[in-house]
């Protein structure tokens, strides 16, 4: 499907007035953007300017026309993307303006409006914000194309478009606004797009605190002031406080899996300038903060507690004298300039990596506490309202972000480290010429078991493993020292990819152990960090509650948990389960899963919370974030949630600092009102009824999509009938395509799994099997199983969220192009028996969904993604004929490399054009 409008994740199924002008709206700023590209174009490549206006076909004689026109077309897919963004927060900020905020889903208003109104106390409201933790995790999985010069101009032509919203400009002001955004048009186009080389980790991390810089910070700042002042309207009286419970994690420079550019050297410098990058902006904040708070002695009445304080830093400061000096009377200035100074000093000690002193700040809190100091101090000297203005935004930041900006997880295969765990086996039973026991065995849990009793006398050296292995134990060393150096929760914890049993998460315990992680000295006590296993296949995700029932029995592992936060945390995989299982099973089982792990956690006394890992398609998880954690199965969030934001997900929720707040408000407002409605909404409640017949739909789904996966040949059509192996070629990441090197349909990545079909425009994730289940089911239950697929599809989230989903993908399927594509296959056999096989399913799904929703056609229901695909969809369609045509050039020249090379990046252009247009890669 298109990427998740990050704005308005209401289905819009109604053309009401609103809708209507954000359409009228939209029209006209995408005409003014089209005319200035087209005079971009004119004055730069003349010769396209028809093609572009749609007056002349694509001339792919011409390989220099033909570059410039992909090179156009990519353009305009990305200014219309800002445009329609533009138009989608216009059309929210009319909704809250006529309606009222608290009629517009997914807002703090919204939901808490509606608790207040169904008796909803405020303690149960204080209590849910207390345990309350959400945190996106920004993720540099390879679905990002853009670079960060493309998205800084991205957002100056946004703030462009947002200036011409307002009314009051002159025509000459109108006019020199108009032509700063044809400028900023014309820098996009003499700006490279294709990437010569690969992004090192460094970039990546460079592209991912650019969101941080660009609006995040504000950001968070602007959304914990909107709750509070919401708290307020609807509880009045109540003194909320509110706990930092919204923090961003990262996986950027710390997620290993089958990626061998993470080393630890990366992930060290990683950690280095995430903490740089927040402390630099503080540093800026401070810089204004002294400009701004000259608040003079005799104008109020300094309070003897902040007097006490304002002296000990003038003490403690090497500069206080000079401070009092030259800020006479003025305590508060006098203050943050103390602050100022240590701030500085920590920031110098970070840079020459030096232990802070009295002189600097050692952790994030003590930052956050003399804030506090003086937040205080300025309201018992009655000046409350400055103090909620210029001081507690700055100090919500301090708690959101630390001295960390986000906290780093780490994440490594479940092959690797038990290999590790192998070589320190026969070191450590060097003498005994025997092999270790089976991974899956007794014995091995039972060496796991009793190396993790054993006291420590001392850190163990291991002097015989592999390079690989040391980087491995390296890494949770490196964990150790980041923790005390950077600040305490630097890291967020380590995710274990593939995670198929206990004892491979216990493997994990025990190499902490070992790296000296555990708050003892003697390693038996608990971990300073959770392991997290990453339930990823349909057999793992049904495995997991047996898992998570064994892990959760052994003590050191509970001890652990209770330290840490009270909560095992479990990460369930959205990609790899729909390689697996197709779409329908793929979020079936997700959510059967999760009911089970809550009854295993509640049953072992530790509760569960859930990471779940989403990508930017709708087959990796992708869907609009209200309805999709409205669709969470009921008691599985109670305040609670991780969610990876990856790739072209992360430019488009968070590159503008508008559409970043609403949707980090969106995040926030979706698990709050989840929480309370747990228990107390029907569509919340189990539903044994509508899960049998999920269960069965599943089932018959899985058969037809394995049927498909499973079929001879399926791997060499895959190939072959799209740009699979071409998706290497297009630097858009630093991770490899697969995890080990093999080549087999299990060992490759989800996101090029997805990429190509996308790209050869099947789209198999996001449908293929859900026709058949339908058909299959109403055929052995007649008219009472169609009533009771009607009844789920008006009652049940879970069952309605894939239907939605699955029909937005359907149109964007192209069977020509897909035909054209088929022909690259040799093997006539198999071209022909996987082309029929794929158009039928197609055409039984559309048949099937149409009798369901009752439409004459696919998308009735939703005539905003109607509009957004149709100003896309002749363009793309026209990229990928020709993508074809490219592909069979570019294999066919592989014998001459010049050749090769000169048709390689017309073929770049198009992948990246076509991703462009659909908003996504992988």
């Amino acid at each position: 499907m298109l990427a998740e409008d990050p704005v308005n994740h209401i289905d819009g199924s109604s053309e009401d007035p609103i809708s209507l002008h954000e359409a009228e709206y939209a029209t006209g700023i995408i005409d003014l953007l089209f005319g200035l590209l087209t005079d971009v174009i004119k004055s730069r490549q003349p010769g396209i300017e028809l093609t572009l206006q749609g007056d002349a076909p694509i001339d792919f004689k011409d390989r220099k026309l033909l570059l410039h026109t992909l090179e156009a077309q990519g353009i305009w897919f990305q200014l219309l993307s800002i445009a329609e963004q533009n138009a989608s927060v216009l059309r929210r900020r009319k909704i809250e303006s006529d309606r009222g905020a608290d009629q517009v889903p997914g807002t703090f208003a919204h939901v808490i409006a509606g608790a207040a109104a169904s008796g909803v106390p405020a303690n149960e409201i204080q209590a849910l914000l207390n345990e309350a933790r959400v945190r996106p995790v920004i993720t540099a999985h390879p679905t990002e194309a853009k670079r960060v010069t493309v998205l800084e101009i991205h957002r100056r032509i946004y703030v462009l478009l947002k200036q011409l919203e307002l009314s009051r400009w002159t025509r000459r002001e109108r006019d020199k606004l108009i032509n700063d955004l044809r400028n900023e048009i014309d820098l996009l186009w003499l700006t490279g797009e294709i990437r010569l080389e690969k992004p090192s980790v460094a970039q990546e991390v460079a592209w991912g605190l650019h969101f941080f810089n660009e609006s995040l910070f504000d950001g968070v700042a602007e959304m914990i002031e909107e709750l509070e002042q919401t708290l307020e309207t609807y509880y009045p009286g109540y003194d909320f406080a509110i706990p930092p419970f919204f923090q961003f994690g990262t996986w950027i420079g710390g997620d290993r899996d089958g990626n061998p550019f993470v080393t630890n050297k990366a992930t060290h410098a990683a950690l280095m300038s995430n903490r740089k990058a927040c402390l630099q902006h503080y540093q800026g904040e401070l810089v204004k903060l002294v400009a701004n708070i000259s608040i003079a002695r005799h104008s109020i009445v300094a309070p003897e507690k902040f007097q006490v304080a304002l002296d000990q830093m003038l003490e403690d400061s090497h500069e206080g004298k000079k401070i009092a000096t030259r800020n006479p009377g003025e305590v508060f200035r006098q203050f943050t300039v103390c602050m100022q100074k240590k701030l500085d000093a920590t920031i110098t000690a970070t840079s020459n990596e030096l232990n802070t002193d009295k002189s600097s700040y050692g952790q994030s809190y003590e930052f956050s506490r003399d804030l506090r100091t003086m937040e205080r101090g300025m309201q018992d000297a009655n000046c409350g309202a400055l103090a909620r203005s210029i001081i507690r935004p700055l100090r919500h930041k301090v708690e959101a972000f630390g001295f960390r900006t986000a906290s780093l997880d780490l994440r490594e295969n479940s092959t690797t480290t038990n290999e590790t765990l192998i070589e320190i086996w026969r070191e450590i039973n060097a003498q005994s010429y025997s092999d270790p026991p089976a991974l899956n065995s007794p014995k091995w849990k039972q060496w796991l078991l009793h190396e993790l009793a054993k006291p420590l006398e001392e850190l163990p050296e291991f002097t015989t493993l592999s390079e690989r292995s040391e980087s491995t134990l390296g890494m949770l060393q490196l964990a150790r020292s980041s923790m005390h150096k950077f600040d305490r929760d630097a890291i967020g914890g380590c995710i274990l990819s593939m995670t198929h049993s206990a004892s491979d998460l216990l493997g994990v315990y025990l190499l902490a152990k070992y790296a000296g992680l555990f708050s003892d000295a003697e390693g038996i006590e608990s971990c300073r960090i959770m392991v997290i296993p990453l339930l990823e296949t349909i057999n793992d995700l049904r495995n997991g509650p047996a898992i998570m029932q064994e892990l959760l029995s052994v003590p050191v592992v509970r001890r652990t948990i209770k330290v840490l936060s009270g909560y095992q945390e479990v990460m369930v995989g959205y990609s790899d389960s729909n390689k697996d299982g197709g779409f329908l099973c793929s979020n079936w089982e997700v959510s059967k899963a999760q009911t089970k792990l809550h009854h295993a956690g509640e049953k072992a006394g530790i509760p569960i919370s859930f990471f779940h890992g989403r990508g930017g398609s709708v087959s990796r998880g992708g869907a609009p974030t209200g309805r999709s954690i409205a669709a969470q199965p009921a008691n599985t969030i109670q305040g609670r949630m991780r969610v990876t934001e990856q790739g072209e997900v992360v430019s488009s929720k968070y590159a503008n600092r508008g559409i970043a707040e609403h949707q980090m408000e969106l995040l926030a407002a979706s698990v709050m009102e989840h929480t309370l409605k747990s228990g107390r909404e029907d569509a919340l409640k189990p539903n044994p009824e509508f899960d049998e017949v999920l269960e069965a739909l599943s089932g018959m789904s899985y058969v037809a999509y394995r049927r498909l996966a499973d079929a001879p040949g399926l791997v060499e059509y895959y190939q072959t009938a799209s740009p699979v192996d071409e998706l290497v070629l297009l630097n858009i990441g630093s991770r490899p395509a697969r995890r080990f090197g093999a080549m087999t349909l299990s060992d490759l990545r989800a996101i090029p799994w997805v990429f190509a079909w996308t790209q050869n425009r099947l789209m198999i994730p996001g449908w293929y099997g859900l026709g058949t289940a339908i058909e299959q089911f109403t055929n052995v239950r007649g008219d009472a199983g169609e009533t009771m697929l009607l009844r789920m599809f008006e009652e049940s989230r879970l069952f309605r969220l894939v239907i939605d989903e699955t029909e937005k993908t359907l149109p964007q399927v192209d069977l020509e192009i897909a035909a054209e594509y088929a022909q690259l296959v040799s093997n006539e056999k198999i071209r022909t028996e996987i082309f029929s096989m794929v158009e039928k399913e197609y055409r039984l799904t559309q048949t099937m969904l149409l009798k369901l929703t009752g439409e004459t056609k696919l998308c009735e229901r939703f005539p905003r993604f109607q509009r957004r695909l149709a100003r896309r969809l002749d363009t793309i369609n026209q990229v990928g004929r020709q993508q074809v045509t490219l592909v069979r050039q570019f294999r066919e020249s592989k014998q001459a490399k010049e050749s090769q090379q000169q048709g390689l990046v017309p073929l770049l252009l198009s992948i990246n054009c076509i991703a462009a247009g659909l908003g996504w890669t992988g």
